[in-house]
């Protein structure tokens, strides 16, 4: 090989590891800076539509913009917050209470909107109450084959008169979300003994599922995941062959 070949091999050498140390920088930085550019984003959108919300409630003498030369934003946020925590105490007084009470009496008479306020309000009553009917706790489940794992969030049992339909055993509420948008899914009720309780918390199991997989929780709470499946596995296998013997001793001629 000439001399000249070898230089030229070397400056293409060079070149791709300068090529390749700017790619790995431009990565790490990306890295670095999109969870935090993402995150402002989505804080901005949120106060510029809440802004938008109330900004028309406000008369133009008393806005900031009337007297500043720029546009000062988060006020909105600021009165809905205000405006809200008012609102919470007077509802917290007897009068405030008259007054709600007379306003839902008025929405449970209207056919098409009562349906609608009984199931908004139960939701939030249930997502911002600290009772065991929120989602507290995660499971999993053998759906929807046998040997494949779904992650579900449990609430409480099934009322009364739901529970005279379901088989006698004890059935939990359990919902299902989708990946990557857990806010849509399957709710079903599930025998108790079928769920694996899982140790980790709900924020990390929306974690799991919005990532679709790619953040998994910690290494110990992934064992024990493994280790609480292959359990219920077991479980279900040892009764699947219970069943078989049973049946087959059933079906047996007599001697």
């Amino acid at each position: 090989m000439s001399e000249s070949d070898q230089n030229r091999m070397a400056s293409a050498g060079v070149g791709k590891g300068i090529a390749s140390r700017i790619r790995n920088y431009f990565l790490t930085g990306l890295v670095v800076t999109g969870p935090a550019a993402v995150t402002l984003y989505l804080i901005w959108w949120f106060v510029t539509w809440v802004d938008n919300l109330v900004r028309p409630i406000i008369p133009v003498a008393y806005r900031p913009e009337t007297y500043l030369p720029v546009n000062i934003p988060g006020l909105g946020l600021i009165i809905a917050f205000v405006a809200l925590t008012l609102l919470g105490f007077l509802t917290a007084n007897l009068v405030g209470r008259s007054l709600v009470e007379f306003g839902e009496g008025i929405l449970s008479r209207m056919p098409i909107v009562r349906p609608i306020y009984r199931t908004t309000k139960q939701i939030f009553q249930t997502l911002f109450s600290g009772s065991e009917s929120s989602f507290r706790r995660v499971g999993l489940v053998e759906f929807p084959a046998p040997g494949m794992w779904s992650l579900v969030f449990l609430t409480q049992a099934p009322s009364a008169p739901i529970a005279a339909h379901l088989p006698d055993t004890e059935h939990v509420s359990a919902f299902m979300p989708c990946t990557p948008n857990p806010t849509t899914g399957f709710f079903f009720y599930v025998p108790r003994r079928d769920v694996v309780d899982l140790d980790i918390t709900v924020e990390q199991a929306m974690t799991l599922l919005i990532s679709a997989g790619i953040i998994q929780p910690g290494a110990e709470g992934q064992g024990k995941l493994a280790v609480l499946a292959e359990t219920v596995r077991a479980a279900q296998t040892a009764r699947a062959a219970a069943a078989r013997d049973v049946a087959s001793a059933a079906s047996s001629p007599a001697k």
